[in-house]
């Protein structure tokens, strides 16, 4: 018996272009979201109050996990969770973290040196927690062009926190506006913030502006630079705080 050719054939439609890039699409932004909110998120440094740790330009990956989540882990819509963060550590004294600033909801990046229950004061420029003297060496004095184009004297020193932890900060003077400030108790469920660029930093020590940040604003732990978009040139007389730019491609900072 003759057949028919091609009966039983089944016939393909060929799929919508505009629907193949619309599923890429949402299929991107689908895990776009899901690593910045629950592994990395990418953030630039545009001020120099992280001097000479992190500098103007340099793109860096907050790692989300180490501290858990809260409502405002995710980069767009806030997480449905209530107050304070879930499947998380605290962080330590000298981690470097990024963190939503209240009022503004601006992003930030800092160094915590005050737990919860810490006595923290700033006598003479000289850091003071729970009423020990925190160390600092003084390790060479550097002139340097500012962002804003000044030529910049600054001292950079090592400072040593509670538990052995060492970074380098920069000191102008000793005598600035915040390095004589009345002392601070930090409350439960929050941390105390500086900038490693001592006299150039708004952070804890000013309670009307930053002030004691609750836990459930940080974001993220930073432990390396990516790349810097606006490197350090090499002048001569001059210091790169830091380095220059090739100096900053996957830089390990603490």
């Amino acid at each position: 018996m003759a057949g028919t050719e091609g009966q039983g054939a089944a016939t393909v439609k060929p799929r919508s272009t505009l629907r193949e890039w619309t599923s890429s699409i949402a299929l991107f932004g689908g895990a776009y979201l899901l690593v910045n909110t629950f592994l990395y998120q990418g953030f630039y440094v545009p001020s120099e109050s992280m001097l000479p740790t992190l500098t103007v330009g340099d793109q860096f990956y907050a790692a989300k996990y180490p501290y858990g989540y809260s409502r405002f882990s995710t980069p767009f819509v806030p997480l449905p969770i209530g107050a304070g963060r879930v499947l998380g550590d605290l962080p330590e004294r000298g981690d470097i973290v990024v963190f939503r600033k209240a009022g503004e909801e601006s992003d930030l990046v800092k160094r915590v040196v005050g737990l919860p229950g810490d006595r923290l004061q700033w006598l003479d420029g000289r850091l003071y927690i729970n009423g020990a003297l925190v160390a600092r060496e003084k390790l060479r004095d550097i002139t340097y062009r500012a962002h804003s184009g000044t030529i910049v004297t600054a001292s950079e020193y090592q400072e040593t926190l509670p538990g052995g932890r060492r970074h380098l900060i920069l000191e102008n003077t000793d005598a600035g506006m915040a390095d004589n400030t009345p002392e601070y108790i930090v409350p439960d469920g929050h941390l105390f913030m500086a900038g490693d660029n001592r006299d150039n930093s708004g952070d804890s020590r000013f309670l009307n502006d930053v002030g004691y940040v609750p836990l459930e604003r940080v974001l993220g732990r930073v432990s390396t630079v990516a790349f810097t978009r606006s490197g350090c040139a090499a002048e001569e007389g001059l210091t790169c705080p830091g380095g220059g730019w090739w100096d900053r491609f996957f830089r390990s900072v603490k």
